[in-house]
């Protein structure tokens, strides 16, 4: 990547920022961040002084601003988003202008910009959405789908997603509200202990977005294989870690939108993917709207498989859950700092 310019939406978020970070170790020639806090984005640029980082205003419901920061871009890595599912409950049509209608203004935007990669954040909330969030996010997959169908595999701009379950320590999660509520002595709010959810490191997530990049083809959709843990178990986990394992435990019931288990992939998807180890590619549905009159075959694909969720997915206990938390750098900052302040 050291002769391209990567252009990242959203780039003073969670992803956008660990995947500057990565771009930056491999010597990318030209990172462009884009986003519209500039509180954060000047933040970024004092604590980074990198002559390779160039930061764009601008907001992806906003077209020409978009436009701007895509001129002469080689790949997008496409992040930003509405992502707060209780927000996104009380106000469904931001959720609808950012993750669908901005959406849609970068994908267009980078092919009038001929950029060779486009890729497209997705989340496990959006397989089979029952909250505003995920329902957004499904549409979002289906513009991507749409527009790499209707350029076709030969087009100049590949246009592909990756869907993430939950990423461990992004702003937002709850991993870092448990430890701020133990350092603040307050009890740790759970909705339902019984809860599962996959856990992705960030730089599991990076790595999703370089598969991606280096692998797509039209329309095609990544999902990376990921562990999954109880919330109950997550909690405990994290107790025992800062050495509390009594911390008290409140249960405050399910918010707006929540799922019991989160589903990376359904049966019907799984009957149109390929196993590439880590990592499963979802080819797009390639038909156009000319059916025949009437079908005289089916497809029994779908029959040999169950969607892929966080209930049937490698469930990690206590023990298993603290190592995987022990990897993370944030984990051990907090730790330290517990541990210096005690």
């Amino acid at each position: 990547m050291k002769n391209e310019c990567v252009l990242i939406t959203g780039g003073t978020g969670s992803f956008g920022k660990t995947m500057l970070q990565d771009l930056l170790q491999r010597g990318c020639g030209e990172i462009r961040v884009f986003s519209r806090d500039e509180e954060k984005q000047d933040a970024l640029r004092n604590s980074l002084r990198s002559g390779n980082v160039r930061f764009y205003i601008g907001d992806i419901r906003d077209r020409e601003s978009v436009d701007r920061a895509m001129a002469g871009a080689d790949r997008v890595f496409h992040a930003a988003a509405l992502e707060q599912v209780p927000s996104c409950e009380f106000f469904p049509l931001e959720a609808v202008r950012t993750n669908i209608l901005g959406s849609h203004n970068v994908i267009q935007s980078a092919m009038a910009a001929g950029v060779r990669s486009v890729v497209c954040l997705s989340t496990d909330k959006a397989v089979m959405p029952i909250n505003a969030m995920g329902i957004s996010k499904a549409m979002m997959e289906k513009i991507a789908a749409a527009r790499a169908r209707a350029i076709g595999p030969d087009a100049a701009t590949t246009v592909s997603l990756v869907r993430y379950g939950n990423v461990m320590y992004s702003r937002g999660s709850v991993i870092p509200l448990f430890i701020n509520q133990i350092k603040a002595s307050l009890p740790i709010t759970v909705t339902e202990p019984a809860m599962t959810r996959f856990l992705m490191p960030l730089r599991d997530s990076v790595a999703l977005v370089h598969h991606a990049f280096t692998h797509a083809r039209q329309g095609d959709l990544f999902i990376r294989k990921a562990a999954a843990a109880t919330i109950a178990d997550l909690v405990q986990a994290i107790a025992d870690l800062f050495g509390v394992p009594d911390h008290p435990v409140e249960r405050i019931g399910w918010r707006h939108g929540e799922k019991l288990y989160e589903t990376l992939a359904t049966a019907q998807e799984l009957g149109q993917s390929e196993d590439m180890g880590d990592y499963y590619r979802i080819r797009m549905d390639g038909r156009d709207l000319n059916y025949q009159a009437y079908f005289t075959e089916g497809e029994d694909e779908t029959a040999r498989h169950e969607d892929y969720h966080s209930h049937n997915t490698e469930r990690l206990d206590v023990d298993r859950v603290k190592a995987l938390l022990l990897t993370l750098p944030e984990i051990q900052a907090e730790l330290d700092a517990w541990t210096a302040e005690r």
